[in-house]
């Protein structure tokens, strides 16, 4: 042992005698310069403003501004606060500096707001439908991105960036695959979903920072010690997932180097003036089935999906006799959301003057009925959240009725449709249930309570600037062996 130790230390006098004598190493260094030289942090990739829209509120200026600097970015902006403008003034800004093109990636039906919005604001914008380029900035949806060749783009922007959340989905690998290469990138939506690692982990990607699995390996780790998400080439999604004992606020710290955050104006240090919003009130109409389960004398809350989705399917008419009972008498616009084909069928049966989107409709169909609810033409819309819940600006109607779901972000972007900037009215919400779905709305209060969490985080560490040392008072130094 003790011949061992002295060939070792043989070998480390002989490494050290081979250093160059102008280069002295200190021997202590702080603890906080030790993990700062282990923390991820974005870079910059972007350049100051060329152009300003004097139209744009001071806290959308400052949006631009800030991700135009960065050159990749995020912005998880709520609902309402004007995401619109912001991703078409940066994109105006791309065009000027790099006198290239930029793609602008809508959900459908979104891409004709879009160009509402840059003629009301001065950006010159159109539509795409096959890979054609009639201008600088091109508008297309998610559906059509394979029409086009990323070598045409200096940048990209996603408006509702949350499509990406699908971990092993074709659309996300698509839009990451194509965003690779191109030099200015923004994601926008209102909901990074409450908790969800994987939109973040697929954002990041996206944008070139941390890949997906290199963040779960750098900050987090599961329940059965191992730090690799894929088994048999899919998600593992059974596993649960936590933060190493030391990375949390590490980890909020790296998000905010490449996002920003907020739900109201004044998250930024802004007046929230005109964005503060009317009442949004929300009432529960639990139903009676008229029918009990198999096997069961009266009727219990439904266990598990499997007996959630028997209770919504054995409960469809009493459900829907109860929406048409809040929405057809009104002479008010209504939205009613819908999960199932049936139901939709159903609601559209029996409100009279209901028109229904659904999903075996063709694009241009479902294009023409959003517009024309946005339009007035049409009084009550019946529809999927997975459809027309996104991007879509409903001020003109202030009810919507809902059958509840475990899906929080459905919940919370087909609500703020309506209840959003511009809104004049105070909004109801009437959530339709029965009495086996009880869990459901709790799962939806359990989900609400997390998505407040992440926004506090996000918020707290861009507004104060907390720095590691800041927040765990990391004063000690390390000391290295002198033998080093």
């Amino acid at each position: 042992m003790t011949a061992a130790l002295e060939i070792l230390q043989g070998d480390v006098r002989e490494r050290l005698a081979n250093i160059p004598d102008e280069w002295t190493p200190d021997m202590t260094q702080s603890y906080t310069t030790f993990l700062k030289s282990k923390a991820q942090a974005g870079t910059d990739h972007g350049f100051s403003p060329l152009w300003r829209q004097d139209s744009l509120f001071d806290f959308q200026q400052a949006l631009v501004e800030w991700s135009l600097k960065k050159g990749r970015a995020a912005i998880f902006a709520d609902c309402g606060l004007g995401k619109t403008p912001i991703q078409l003034v940066w994109a105006e800004n791309v065009v000027r500096k790099t006198n290239g093109r930029v793609l602008i990636l809508t959900p459908l039906a979104v891409g004709a707001q879009t160009i509402r919005e840059g003629e009301k604001f001065g950006v010159e914008c159109k539509r795409s439908h096959e890979g054609e380029l009639p201008s600088k900035i091109v508008i297309t949806n998610y559906e059509r991105l394979h029409y086009f060749n990323t070598s045409d783009f200096q940048g990209v922007v996603c408006d509702e960036s949350s499509i990406l959340k699908n971990f092993d989905g074709a659309t996300k690998a698509a839009v990451t695959e194509f965003m690779r290469t191109v030099p200015y990138r923004l994601l926008c939506t209102a909901t990074a979903a409450p908790n969800d690692f994987i939109e973040l982990g697929t954002s990041s990607e996206a944008l070139g920072e941390l890949g997906y699995m290199d963040m779960l390996s750098k900050f987090f780790k599961n329940s059965q010690n191992s730090n690799h998400p894929i088994k048999n080439g899919r998600f593992a999604t059974g596993e649960k997932w936590r933060f190493r004992g030391h990375a949390e606020i590490i980890f909020w710290r790296w998000i905010c180097s490449w996002a920003r955050a907020m739900r109201n104006p004044s998250d930024l240090g802004f007046d929230d003036g005109a964005f503060v919003l009317p009442p949004l009130t929300i009432n529960q109409h639990t139903i009676t089935a008229r029918t009990i389960r198999d096997g069961y004398m009266f009727n219990l809350p439904a266990v598990g999906l499997k007996e959630q989705r028997e209770e919504r399917r054995r409960t469809i008419n009493e459900r829907c006799e109860k929406v048409a009972e809040l929405v057809s008498d009104t002479g008010k616009p209504a939205v009613c959301w819908c999960h199932l084909n049936d139901e939709g069928d159903l609601l559209e049966h029996l409100i009279p003057d209901a028109v229904q989107v659904a999903g075996k409709d063709s694009d241009e169909r479902k294009e023409k009925c959003l517009l024309d609810f946005q339009a007035g033409h049409i009084r009550v819309l019946v529809t999927k959240a997975k459809i027309a819940g996104f991007g879509l600006n409903w001020q003109h109607c202030a009810h919507q009725t809902c059958f509840p779901s475990h899906s929080f972000e459905q919940w919370y972007q087909s609500t703020r449709r309506s209840w959003r900037f511009g809104q004049k009215n105070p909004v109801v919400v009437d959530v339709v249930t029965s009495e086996g779905e009880i869990d459901v709305l709790k799962n939806m209060t359990r989900k609400q309570h997390q998505a407040d969490i992440m926004f506090e985080r996000l918020v707290a560490l861009m507004d104060q600037g907390i720095t590691i040392a800041q927040k765990d008072n990391l004063t000690q130094k390390e000391q290295i062996p002198s033998w080093l």
